[in-house]
């Protein structure tokens, strides 16, 4: 399962590290970048409903296969696109299935988990991420300016379609099986589970009860805005759109501008950019030890800030240095990126089984509204106010974002049938 999410990370920020070569070829202007980048997002908006749907009905791991085989196939057919309207609906379409990946597996890895010190073990899984995402810089600094920028495309769907295949060899989660009253196949899993382990049920003995059983469970999905839900839903969309508007916006345009407005060459703007998804692996390893204790509203809440004043810095009065410009936006980008890990965490324990991946599926379609709208805005204030007035914007969003983190209901070492009934 983290191999396909690493894929879906490479899949996913590919784009970003071809657009300098493509910019020349296709001559493209700033609008179109945005359209373009913006595409992947709007399918990645419909395969989060799609498979989280999909995940509800026929199960986890078959969902996260189907999404991980649509977008290689689509990785590989974006390799042979001739011209910019053919790669943007072949972008779209790849997007549907790198949107349905993501929440599909971090909902299975978050039933897996014990509830002491689920933030750690669902932190370092989630690292997977960022590391595909800093493997696909330092991969495309090399291979864009060498080999072409179709080979990034290639490189993303052959292992994808290997990686497809063996997902479905792994066992369903024991919660979905209970939820839908296959409780027998799920003894058999928890079974291997404890024998995996040390034979003791203490291992164990949180990811469900026989209390937990019952008559299968009806997902629907009006129950997200219900009234024991609707308050919890309002405020993590809030925060996933906030905090992808500000990551992917800067991560999809970031190695552009580098090379447009601040004059590096295009290796050296490839490799400015990946400085960013450097420094979120750095900050999650200290996330992964650190959010059992900090807890998730007072990490996010503090990160939000941080990051909002080192953009409103950089807005103000250091957006014409080069150097503060890396510096800055690699600080903020990690600081920021490490509340996207929390979130994947935080979404799947505030809803119960019946309706986790539909309502994980769902805060991540405000995230793909926000990276679709991120770029787009991006792209109209470069070409109108400057990268100041960029920067601005994305610390107004962080202000946002660190004031919908305060009301976040902390979850940490709590077992998910207690947080969500």
């Amino acid at each position: 399962m983290g191999s396909a999410t690493f894929f879906d990370a490479f899949d996913a920020l590919s784009l970003a590290f071809v657009l300098p070569v493509l910019v020349r070829v296709w001559n493209i202007s700033a609008v179109e970048i945005g359209w373009l980048i913006a595409a992947g997002y709007l399918g990645q908006f419909v395969g989060a409903l799609l498979f989280g749907g999909l995940a509800e009905r026929y199960g986890r791991v078959p969902s996260a296969a189907g999404a991980t085989a649509l977008m290689s196939v689509m990785s590989l057919a974006c390799a042979l696109a001739g011209n910019l309207p053919t790669l943007l609906v072949l972008r779209l379409i790849q997007g549907i299935g790198v949107g349905g990946e993501m929440p599909v597996a971090a909902v299975y890895i978050n039933e897996l988990s014990k509830a002491k010190g689920r933030g750690r073990f669902f932190m370092l899984y989630e690292m997977i991420f960022p590391i595909g995402l800093m493997v696909t810089g330092q991969v495309g600094a090399v291979v864009v300016p060498t080999l072409g920028w179709q080979v990034m495309f290639l490189i993303g769907a052959v292992p994808g379609l290997i990686i497809a295949g063996l997902l479905l060899r792994l066992r369903e989660s024991p919660r979905w099986l209970i939820a839908r009253g296959r409780l027998s196949d799920a003894e058999t899993i928890i079974r291997e589970i404890e024998a995996s382990t040390d034979g003791s049920s203490e291992n164990t003995k949180d990811t469900t009860t026989a209390k937990d059983a019952g008559s299968v469970a009806r997902t629907r999905w009006t129950e997200l805005l219900s009234p024991m839900y609707r308050g919890r839903t309002a405020i993590v969309w809030t925060l996933w759109a906030s905090a992808y508007f500000i990551t992917n916006g800067l991560n999809n345009w970031m190695p552009t501008l580098y090379n447009r407005v601040y004059g590096l060459s295009l290796e050296q703007s490839l490799r400015a950019g990946t400085l960013t998804n450097v420094a979120q692996v750095v900050i999650l390893l200290v996330c992964a030890f650190a959010i059992d204790r900090t807890g998730r509203r007072r990490w996010m809440t503090v990160c939000f800030t941080a990051g909002a004043v080192l953009l409103a810095a950089l807005g103000s009065f250091a957006s014409g240095s080069v150097t503060a410009v890396i510096v800055l936006v690699t600080l903020s980008y990690g600081i920021v990126g490490s509340v996207n890990a929390v979130l994947y965490l935080y979404t799947p324990e505030i809803y119960p089984t019946r309706m986790r991946a539909i309502g994980t599926g769902s805060a991540t379609c405000w995230l793909r509204l926000a990276s679709a709208a991120g770029p787009l805005l991006v792209g109209y204030f470069v070409a109108s106010q400057g990268t100041g007035a960029v920067f601005l914007m994305f610390a107004l969003v962080g202000l946002i974002g660190a004031v919908a983190a305060t009301r976040v209901l902390e979850t940490r070492n709590r077992r998910l049938e207690d947080i969500a009934p």
